[in-house]
């Protein structure tokens, strides 16, 4: 089964807790805090695989976690880090944020990487917090929560050679033919649902890809028959091979209805090198195939006349593949991708205030992550949480916003009361 769509879910790792612990060894009189720092949650990567040519395992598998970081442990003992987590996709594929639409990555080279979400930090253990009035602090850092995030994954076949034609033209038996692809073959239209790959050995031992591309029809470009759902496989092709019926009454307008379609399609499609190919002369008037390839030939296509049931020309096809793609340079692809905020868990100092009546909503990505890193619960800890928004002006922000004497106050799901301490 080809699938060339899927969505998934991917979680980086929390950040292990900081530690409260103290010093207890015999002789060492208030040995002072040794709470250690909490591990690194696993960051959530996509990791592009020349082996592998559909989506199919993501419709068993969709849900990705990249591994929690450790607590911190006493004698400041730091935690573990998590393990990053590789999530593998084919070479070609197309990743977008699920939420926002914006294609945040395009992974074309194989081992080309893209980091989909950052693990979170560690929690700071108390001995990080000493100073020299705090000598012994009783509170520590949570670790901070890992990122999650849905993810569209969209698969632009990455193919050497790309079989174009209307149905029935036989490009499911050529792919038969020239590699070990069994593709389904019968004698109606639309046979090839999905697009089917096989590769084709050079003399040097390395492989051409080919991809047979379901039958194109009249107005493809618009949704008709099944091109519109596949035509994108085509465009990083290098070189297509325009499979023609001799048996047709006009070939030439076959090839004009094709092409016509892929420039309605538009991107790239309109310049890749095309080589006419024209099939079934076993069973087509010998004269009418010559004229076609002359034809064909002045119009400025290389031609070919094969028989891919018989066997007829395949060997002459084969050897100028494998010289003509490699004449032709790997293309340049100009899908816009753009910055991907959502991945990276954010310490900006910038923060903003909105307000609705009596409640006044801070957000920003270092007031945020000061919520996640608080331990609520110990007053030491909050003490601390205040004193750093009031060191960073969230405090004299919300005065000038208008807020008054038993107003709340929400930062994330935290909420309070405010009172002025002047």
């Amino acid at each position: 089964m080809f699938l060339d769509k899927a969505k998934i879910k991917v979680t980086s790792g929390s950040g292990g807790n900081g530690m409260v612990a103290w010093r207890r060894e015999k002789y060492v009189d208030k040995g002072g805090p040794a709470g250690g720092d909490g591990g690194k949650g696993g960051n959530v990567y996509l990791l592009a695989d020349c082996n592998l040519s559909t989506l199919l395992d993501f419709k068993y598998k969709s849900i990705f976690q990249a591994q929690n970081g450790e607590n911190g442990r006493s004698k400041n003992q730091h935690g573990k880090n998590g393990e990053d987590t590789y999530i593998k996709v084919p070479c070609g594929s197309v990743i977008k944020d699920a939420d926002s639409g914006k294609i945040i990555g395009d992974l074309v080279d194989d081992g080309q990487t893209l980091l989909a979400a950052q693990g979170g930090r560690g929690g700071r253990g108390n001995a990080r917090f000493t100073t020299s009035i705090r000598r012994a602090p009783q509170f520590c850092e949570p670790g901070e929560p890992g990122i999650e995030r849905d993810l569209e994954i969209e698969l632009k076949l990455i193919a050497d050679v790309g079989l174009l034609g209307l149905p029935n033209a036989g490009k499911s038996t050529l792919i038969s033919v020239i590699s070990a692809a069994k593709p389904k073959i019968a004698d109606y239209p639309f046979t090839t649902l999905t697009p089917n790959l096989g590769i084709v050995k050079k003399p040097d031992g390395n492989g051409i890809v080919v991809a047979d591309i379901p039958g194109l029809i009249r107005g493809a470009s618009e949704g008709a028959g099944l091109g519109h759902e596949f035509l994108r496989h085509v465009e990083r092709t290098r070189l297509l091979l325009h499979l023609l019926d001799a048996l047709e009454d006009d070939p030439v307008r076959n090839f004009e209805t094709i092409n016509k379609e892929l420039a309605k399609y538009g991107g790239r499609l309109a310049e890749i090198p095309q080589t006419v190919v024209i099939n079934k002369i076993d069973a087509a008037n010998p004269l009418k195939v010559e004229m076609l390839k002359e034809k064909f030939e002045q119009m400025g296509y290389d031609a070919y006349a094969i028989s891919a049931v018989a066997g007829d020309g395949i060997k002459e096809l084969v050897n100028y593949l494998t010289k003509k793609v490699d004449e032709i340079p790997l293309p340049s692809f100009d899908i816009e991708v753009q910055e991907d905020e959502a991945a990276f868990n954010h310490d900006d100092s910038e923060f903003f205030i909105s307000r609705k009546k009596n409640e006044f909503t801070v957000t920003g990505g270092k007031v945020e992550r000061l919520v996640y890193v608080t331990d609520l619960r110990n007053p030491e800890a909050v003490h601390r949480f205040q004193n750093i928004l009031k060191a960073m002006g969230v405090d004299k922000s919300l005065r000038k916003a208008g807020i008054k004497e038993g107003d709340i106050v929400k930062i994330l799901d935290l909420e309070f009361t405010y009172y002025s301490e002047e």
